[in-house]
């Protein structure tokens, strides 16, 4: 027997998410926290690691985590959390549970894979639909879709990935309320919330048919591997069920409770880099060549006249960023460039100024 007899077809078609080598050159390709955990917090994390108690199952709740992202997110007491092992579990969840015969998984398009993976993963149909040519929602497009297709879930990243901006509040609010009239579950993606000027946490405890998923990968902990979804008991209480068991493990759960309770820390950072941002727009601007789009996140996106040919420059000395050239037909010729350190962005504008 082969594998390919016993596979499901739609899975057999897929290939592997892709993770590019990274070794020994300046990595911008991921939307990571180039900055080390704060020096001067090191010495309690430590202490926090060295009494996690590895020969036990870690806590199935997570009630002491819980509590401390509560604190710092300030997060109302009559909104749940679920943990998962980074966003990327919250969505397979959620699709999980959601995937009845023929139900469907709608979002914009370009967007995050994983809505789409994880979709075909599950077996929901998905639809995209793509952005306007400026990135912006094409919100009659979404409604329609909506009336037509009635989805089981929508998903919306704000800001969104790959494209960096924020939609406009009013066409998400019309796309909550038209899924709420098919019976939809529409989630908000905050992913890059620590560097926005917007948020929908203070918005979801309004409407019965939204949720708001959360991760504190681009806060500077990508390698603890923690994602949360934050809404109604009961919705959160449904989808419980599909966690499997002590999927938090002790030191991820130590870590981030001793990261919560020092969360101004964490922000100090996102503002550095936020700044950063600002002082990537101003360079890349006055690069001939290149056309940047507005950004809400920890990540730049550029148009360059051809995209394989720069970023085969760029790794040549020593800079990876991500080329989603061939991503969707509205991204041809794009870079999405991670906002790193001064230095590394210092040296991605001088290798972009000398040839863009």
């Amino acid at each position: 027997m082969t594998a390919p007899k016993i596979i499901r077809s739609e899975i057999a078609q897929l290939s592997a998410y892709h993770v590019q080598p990274a070794a020994g050159v300046i990595k911008l390709d991921a939307m990571e926290n180039p900055f080390s955990f704060p020096e001067a917090l090191r010495a309690g994390l430590a202490e926090a690691l060295s009494k996690a108690a590895l020969n036990r199952y870690p806590s199935a709740a997570a009630d002491e985590l819980k509590d401390a992202i509560r604190g710092a997110m300030n997060i109302a007491p009559d909104l749940d959390i679920l943990l998962g092992n980074g966003s990327d579990e919250i969505i397979q969840i959620i699709a999980m549970a959601c995937a009845k015969p023929g139900a469907a998984l709608l979002s914009v398009e370009p967007a995050f894979v994983m809505f789409k993976m994880i979709a075909t993963f599950c077996g929901l149909e998905y639809i995209g639909v793509p952005l306007k040519a400026d990135f912006s929602i094409d919100a009659e497009a979404m409604l329609a879709a909506i009336d037509s297709k009635c989805p089981a879930l929508t998903f919306i990243a704000y800001p969104n990935n790959p494209t960096g901006n924020l939609f406009e509040r009013n066409s998400i609010y019309r796309i909550i309320q038209a899924c709420q009239k098919h019976g939809g579950l529409v989630v908000i993606d905050e992913a890059y919330f620590a560097f926005s000027r917007e948020s929908f946490l203070h918005d979801i405890a309004q409407y019965p048919n939204a949720v708001l998923m959360r991760t504190v990968s681009k806060l500077g902990l990508a390698g603890a591997r923690l994602g949360m979804l934050i809404g109604r008991r009961a919705w959160l209480e449904e989808f419980d069920k599909l966690r499997l068991p002590y999927n938090i493990n002790v030191l991820t759960q130590a870590a981030a409770t001793f990261a919560m309770r020092h969360y101004d820390a964490l922000l100090q950072q996102a503002e550095i880099l936020r700044a950063e941002r600002t002082r990537l727009d101003v360079a890349l601007d006055k690069i001939a060549g290149i056309k940047r789009f507005p950004s809400e996140a920890n990540f730049v996106l550029i148009r360059v006249p051809d995209a394989d040919k720069t970023f085969k420059t760029l790794l040549s000395r020593k800079i990876l960023v991500k080329n989603t050239g061939k991503s969707h037909a509205l991204m041809a010729n794009t870079l999405r460039l991670t906002v790193g350190s001064p230095l590394e962005n210092d040296a991605l504008i001088a290798a972009l100024t000398e040839s863009p």
